[in-house]
């Protein structure tokens, strides 16, 4: 009871117990807004703070490991609200706000749901991209599905056909969760499934799938949609433009329409008329096609059947839409058939037709000027459509009539069209006989020229047909028409002998004559003889015989004058003439020629002459003599002949003998001669393609036919470059001896002068040596042979034909060995670990001994840290190379090595050091010079033991030695190069400097000057050829050049003054630092203990 009292006492001091004056309530919010969770507390004791499924976010206002969460509000009046900003799936959680206990204030809770909506991501029609087609045929079912992605709830599908929605039974919608990888954010896949079985009506029908969700505004729900093609077959064809038994006249046009509605695809139109197809071209708009086929009507077009057909991939069968034409055509023309002439007092019947019309034409005759009226009519149809109308009627010929004119009309009276034609009748009357004129009988005609003959009659009706005959047989002519009621033929002759006592005839004739009138002429024509023909006994020739010779002339009249002739010449000897008639009233005439037979006729041509004197015209024949003999050979221009060996050489010898098939054999030396592959041989051609040495010899060539054989001979010499076949080798001689050197040679021609010694270095050749020549060996003796003449000496031949062949023989002198003195191996560097190489050359004879020693101790090979290697260079010089491996410092210092012969020895003393910067190298010259270019050389300095490259450094003579002057060439490890790109005639100045990856040497001093060619090469222009434009020019630029020329040196002098400054300031603090040398040398003390001396310490002793 005291307990209660002192309760009920504190809490009335105190106030009212803590409580919610505003409790959290449930919230939605999108995803990514954000939201405030209410939470107010009347009476605050305790301490505040939320938590999310449990789990505690603290009493602080900032929540640190959940950003986006805050408490926020009006804390002192108990406002502590939960800001929440940028919501996530993540969110979607149970919250809850507590207040903690403090004294008699109990703690105190409450709860509140946060929903996180979320809109679907994506909508979609399944397999179909949006506003696309689906092509489905009609009756056929489908199905349609929608799927909306990512939507949290799930979202609501609504299906559309058009802008009406779909309330389906056949809809199957599923729901799928989708976990995110936390496990906490779910979202939902909604799919809805409709199916389909679309007709023709559903043909660019809509269909839309639209998703509703409370997260998505409520005017701009998400919507998908495609649209049906509904493939079915398209609707009955019909024509436009005709109407069936409407009429169509000829020429008239007509455009017929076929039209076919829906289908899809729209159907394809074809015309096709009386079952041919004759336009396949159509057109569409939306589900409407079209074929136009626009044509002029014709005959052709009555009752034809005119079809048009509509399909497209969904029709069974084509639908069909036809008519059938009717056209008015009247005939294109009639055409009356029956006699062109008639006697007086002939009856003649006559036919009249006319072409198809329709409908049937009616036919008309006009005789004479006089209209008929008893003609008969009758009418058929005609295969290509319409009706053909024929009449029949007839004509009397009356007296004094020439002509009869028959016409025939027509006419089609349902189009008023009339068409007519005429026929003529002529009446008969025979002509008046012909007469000739143009040629007087028993004058002569010479043939080859022309003869006009002319025959005319007068009168008859028609006028009469002439025709010419000769001989019987008929020959055309030229037919003109008088207006006197006369016709004449005329009939050009070209005289022949055929015409000579020929009958010419002329026949007059027309259908009033039974037997033909004609009168007769005979021509006498002169002709010349045609032909000669010779024939010659006996057929084969051969010297010493008689030929007989017989000339036959053809038909001439007057008959014709018979001669011989030889090769031009009047042959009048062994002559005999006789004569006999001819063809044509012609004379045949005959000449005969008995002739000896000797080898100097063959080839001879003999002509046969028969002349017409009269006419003055001539026939020829000739024939050539073929006289058996066996070959003689032309006479050649030489038989003596030279080649070169390598080139060609052809033997062509010519024979003439009848028969004319010769064979031909060629034998060398007496020997039958055999071709190989440089030797060919066709009948007397010797063709030697490629001349060799052995091809020298006499050549005989046979010529042979039926008749005999002869020979002819040729003597061939081939010369050949001259050779060396052998010389001596190892000549080695003692001081003061004399040496003997020989070539032995070959070659065509060879001779003494062809051979020559000779030696670049040896300028006393002359009388220092003597040459001598025998059976083809050339000696050189090198008299008191000294050291100097050590080394080659070349034979060289050349006979002028071919290059030049040479050979070099060593000439060795015996002496004591002789060390190189070379600065590069006088010294040698390795660094410590690495392997040193020492190396040693000498000049000596005969050979030389080495031996390598250090401080006074033979070194031996024995041990494995030395190698020696032996070479012979060449003759006189041999070369030692010490080889030290893994060097150390006790390795360094001198080595001494010996070269020992019979006739002495030789020492030097190689110096090893680590590796260093190069030498300078020594010895720069200039070797070649142009107008632009200079070629210079230098002796490499010892390397330093490392891979050395040199670099060039000239300038101008004339411009100072101011490093801004040098110009700059790196040769690598060349020790001879070509500076190019020189002015013309300029002196230069050049140095040459080493360099290795450890430094640089010095540059030699500028003391090599070199001055490039004054002398520019023919295509470029000399100096001072310029106009007095250029010089001006030049001027020009020699100003503006001085201007720069002063500010780049005015620049330099700054640049300069600067660097000395600073290299004053660097060199006064090196002075107080330790190790420093005025070289500034980077050497280690090893190399200071073994630096090179001055002085040459080869050498030189005997045994």
């Amino acid at each position: 009871m005291f307990l209660l009292l002192l309760a009920l006492m504190i809490i009335s001091v105190h106030g009212q117990t803590q409580y919610f004056r505003i409790e959290p309530k449930d919230v939605k919010v999108h995803e990514g807004g954000e939201v405030i969770l209410q939470c107010e507390v009347a009476h605050l004791s305790g301490m505040v703070q939320w938590t999310k499924d449990g789990f505690a976010l603290g009493f602080s206002p900032t929540i640190p490991f959940s950003p986006r969460y805050s408490m926020v509000g009006d804390f002192k009046n108990g406002v502590y609200n939960l800001r929440v900003v940028n919501a996530s799936l993540e969110d979607d959680a149970e919250f809850q706000c507590q207040v903690g206990p403090k004294g008699f204030h109990k703690a105190i809770r409450a709860n509140a749901r946060l929903s996180v909506i979320s809109p679907p991501s994506s909508i979609e029609m399944v397999g179909h991209p949006p506003n696309s087609k689906i092509e489905i045929k009609e009756n056929e079912e489908f199905k349609l599905e929608c799927l909306v992605k990512n939507a949290k709830p799930a979202a609501k599908i609504v299906w559309y056909r058009g802008d009406v929605e779909l309330k389906l039974d056949k809809r199957d919608d599923k729901v799928t969760e989708v976990v995110a990888s936390n496990k906490k954010a779910k979202r939902f896949d909604v799919s809805s499934t409709i199916r389909l079985q679309p007709t023709a009506e559903d043909d660019y029908a809509d269909y839309t799938c639209e998703a509703r969700h409370e997260a998505l505004p409520p005017d701009m729900p998400l919507r998908v949609t495609v649209q049906l093609s509904v493939l079915y077959p398209p609707g009955l064809p019909y024509i436009e433009g005709y109407t069936e038994g409407e009429t169509i006249r000829r020429g008239q046009s007509v455009e017929l329409v076929c039209r076919s509605r829906g289908g899809n695809p729209p159907a394809q139109l074809i015309w096709y008329k009386n079952g041919e197809q004759i336009r396949m071209a159509y057109r569409t708009a939306g589900r409407l096609s079209e074929n136009v086929y626009s044509f002029k009507a014709d005959a052709s077009d009555n009752k034809a059947k005119y079809r048009c057909e509509a399909s497209n991939i969904m029709s069974p069968a084509p639908l069909k839409a036809e008519v059938l034409l009717t056209v008015f055509f009247a005939p294109s023309q009639v055409t009356i058939s029956g006699p062109t002439e008639a006697r007086v007092g002939d009856t003649v019947p006559l036919t009249c037709t006319t072409q198809p019309s329709n409908p049937p034409a009616d036919i008309k005759w006009a005789i004479g000027g006089r209209q008929v009226r008893n003609a008969t009519q009758r009418t058929v149809s005609a295969p290509e459509g319409g009706w053909i109308t024929t009449s029949n009627t007839s004509a009397v010929m009356a007296p004094e009539q020439r002509s009869l004119v028959v016409l025939c009309h027509g006419l089609n009276k349902q189009l008023t069209e009339n068409v007519v034609t005429t026929h003529t009748i002529n009446v008969l009357y025979p002509p008046g006989p012909p007469t000739i004129s143009g040629y007087v009988k028993g004058t002569h005609i010479a043939a080859g020229t022309l003869q006009k003959i002319s025959c005319i009659s007068s009168g008859g009706n028609p006028l009469a047909t002439l025709t010419w005959y000769k001989n019987d047989k008929k020959i055309p002519s030229t037919i003109k028409t008088a207006q006197d009621k006369s016709i004449s033929a005329e009939v050009t002759i070209l005289a022949n002998v055929t015409d000579n006592e020929a009958i010419y005839k002329c026949e007059a004739t027309n259908p009033a004559t039974e037997i033909p009138l004609f009168e007769t002429i005979q021509l006498s024509v002169h002709f010349p003889p045609d032909h000669v023909r010779i024939k010659k006994e006996p057929e084969e020739l051969r010297a010493g015989t008689i030929a007989t010779l017989t000339c036959d002339g053809s038909s001439s009249n007057p008959p014709a004058e018979m001669s011989w002739w030889r090769e031009g010449i009047s042959v009048t000897e062994g002559i005999t003439n006789s004569s006999k008639p001819g063809l044509h009233g012609g004379v045949v005439s005959s000449i005969q020629l008995k002739l000896n037979v000797t080898p100097e006729i063959d080839g001879d041509v003999y002509t046969c002459q028969a002349s017409n004197a009269a006419l003055m015209r001539s026939a020829h024949e000739a024939i050539t003599m073929n006289v058996l003999y066996k070959p003689v050979f032309n006479e050649p221009n030489e038989t003596q002949l030279t080649g070169t060996e390598g080139q060609n050489l052809i033997l062509a010898p010519s024979a003439s003998g009848h028969p004319s098939t010769i064979s031909y054999t060629w034998t060398k030396d007496r020997t039958p001669l055999n071709p190989g592959e440089y030797i060919h041989v066709e009948g007397p051609l010797l063709n030697f393609t490629r001349l060799h040495r052995s091809h020298s010899g006499m050549y005989t060539c046979e010529a042979t036919n039926s008749e005999g054989s002869s020979t002819l001979t040729f003597n061939v010499t081939v010369q050949y470059a001259a050779s060396i076949i052998e010389t001596s080798e190892g000549v080695s001689v003692p001081p003061g001896k004399n040496a003997e050197l020989w070539c032995k040679l070959d070659g065509s021609p060879l001779t003494s002068d062809h051979v020559s010694w000779r030696r670049s270095d040896y300028p006393d050749m002359l009388h220092r040596t003597n040459v001598t020549w025998s059976n083809g060996t050339s000696f050189l003796v090198v008299k008191n042979a000294v050291k100097e003449d050590i080394g080659n000496f070349r034979c060289a031949v050349n006979n002028g034909l071919g290059e030049e062949s040479f050979k070099d023989i060593f000439l060795t002198v015996e002496h004591k060995p002789i060390m190189d003195q070379s600065p590069s191996l006088s010294k040698s560097a390795s660094n410590s670990g690495d392997t040193a190489k020492l190396v040693c050359r000498v000049s000596a004879a005969p050979a030389v001994n080495f031996t390598w020693s250090r401080d006074g101790s033979i070194i031996s090979t024995d041990h494995h840290k030395y190698l020696i290697e032996y070479k012979k260079l060449d003759e006189v010089h041999y070369e030692s190379v010490l080889l030290i491996r893994n060097i150390e410092v006790a390795n360094y210092g001198r080595y001494e090595c010996i070269g020992r012969n019979a006739l002495g020895f030789a020492t030097q003393t190689v110096r090893l050091s680590v590796t260093s910067i190069p030498d300078t190298p020594t010895n720069l010259a200039v070797y070649n010079v142009s107008h632009d270019s200079l070629t210079l050389g230098w002796e490499p300095g010892f390397d330093g033991g490392l891979a050395q490259s040199f670099r060039l450094r000239y300038r101008i003579a004339t411009s100072g030695p101011n490093s801004n002057n040098y110009k700059y060439e790196d040769t690598s490890n060349a020790t001879r190069y070509v500076v190019t790109g020189l002015e013309l005639g300029t002196q230069y100045v050049f140095s040459v400097m080493a360099m290795n990856k450890m430094g640089a040497s010095k540059y030699l001093p500028d003391t090599l000057k070199a001055t490039t060619s004054s002398v520019p090469p023919p295509s470029l222009p000399s100096r001072g050829s310029g106009s007095a434009s250029s010089k001006a020019g030049s001027g020009m630029v020699l100003v503006l050049g001085s201007i720069f020329g002063a500010i780049l040196l005015l620049m330099n002098l700054v640049v300069v003054a600067c660097c000395l400054r600073r290299r004053r300031s660097r060199l006064a603090s090196a002075k107080h630092a330790p190790g420093a040398s005025e070289q500034g040398s980077n050497k280690s003390a090893t190399i200071e203990m073994y630096a090179p001396s001055s002085y040459n310490e080869t050498v030189t002793g005997e045994t």
